[in-house]
């Protein structure tokens, strides 16, 4: 079978390797649709990881499949469950030896509600690839403590503010404004449920904040009454902006990875009281995400489909920040 493999930087392949065959306590999942990460982007620009062995690093863990095959001593998974994949606990496509962008897939220590988490029948594929970058939007949401009747900002529009502005719109949180420099992105985020958005190349998001959430006095200034934020573009001035601008007693989730360090004044943190918060991975229930996909049609968040062979143009697509949503690669049965 092919598999996709980082061989350097910038040189994806797709690999003749064997077909995987479990262990005792392995599944074998049949891989139907597997979304590009921003980490994939990232992996294969840089060449990916260094791992144990110096092989060339797999890729591919947003995904959704059937179990093929089991090991004899795995008791609470069938041949034939549609499953999606929790890719933490193994590295799947994170420098392990195994990766999603491949017609089957390896899963050591197989085991229901852990690594594998079966699926609705009538949710597609596709869809269902969804759960793992849906899974990092909503643990931003938490993080950043957002309610139902709180005015919520999410800077950047990529899958993983896409995710954070479902997850809030199904919470009952209406009004939600998202902030991008890409049109096509903010259509998505309103029809994910965004009430507003606002592209800084045309306005100045501050300004709009306040006309939109209105204001909050601090000092003689009036700043944008905004309870919450999910940081999720990791462009270097909106964390500064964010400190700057935010209310007293505002809460800041950051979920967009930031390569360099951000200058912080730790003099407004203080005097404004504000809360800050990393988010990394996903919320403690992997079955959150599935009961959001299954309640609701987030295929909106999809713009591009490609077929596993189309592996170049799929990552050309998905380097695109003007492309739109999330890419989904499909197997080839």
């Amino acid at each position: 079978m092919r598999q996709l493999k980082i061989h350097g930087p910038g040189d994806l392949r797709l690999d003749e390797v064997p077909e995987p065959t479990p262990g005792p306590r392995d599944a074998v999942v049949r891989v139907a649709a597997c979304g590009i990460c921003g980490s994939d982007v990232g992996y294969a620009r840089l060449g990916g990881l260094a791992g144990p062995t110096g092989e060339p690093m797999p890729l591919g863990h947003e995904l959704a499949g059937t179990v093929a095959a089991l090991g004899g001593e795995v008791r609470d998974l069938a041949v034939g469950t549609r499953v999606v994949l929790n890719p933490g606990l193994a590295r799947i496509g994170n420098g392990g030896p195994e990766g999603g962008f491949a017609p089957l897939l390896l899963v050591r220590d197989a085991a229901a509600g852990e690594s594998l988490f079966p699926i609705p029948d009538d949710l597609p594929f596709d869809r269902a690839a969804l759960a793992e970058p849906l899974g990092v939007g909503m643990n931003a949401v938490n993080r950043s403590g957002a309610c139902a009747g709180e005015k919520v900002a999410v800077f950047g529009a990529g899958p993983i503010g896409l995710a954070a502005v479902a997850t809030l719109h199904d919470r009952g949180v209406e009004d939600v404004v998202a902030i991008d420099l890409s049109d096509a992105r903010l259509a998505l985020a309103e029809k994910l449920g965004a009430r507003a958005t606002v592209n800084p190349a045309r306005e100045k998001p501050w300004e709009r904040l306040k006309e939109l959430h209105g204001t909050a006095p601090m000092m003689g200034h009036p700043l944008a009454a905004t309870d919450a934020f999910v940081e999720a573009s990791g462009a270097p001035p909106v964390i500064p902006d964010l400190i700057a601008n935010a209310r007293e007693e505002a809460r800041i989730a950051v979920v967009a990875l930031h390569r360099e360090p951000v200058a912080v004044s730790f003099l407004l943190v203080m005097m404004k009281q504000l809360t800050i918060r990393g988010a990394m991975e996903y919320p403690e229930d992997y079955r959150d995400m599935i009961d959001l996909l299954a309640r609701r049609d987030l295929g909106a968040m999809i713009t591009h489909r490609f077929a596993l062979g189309r592996i170049d143009e799929a990552f050309a697509v998905a380097r695109d920040p003007d492309a739109g949503g999330k890419v989904i690669v499909e197997m080839e049965s």
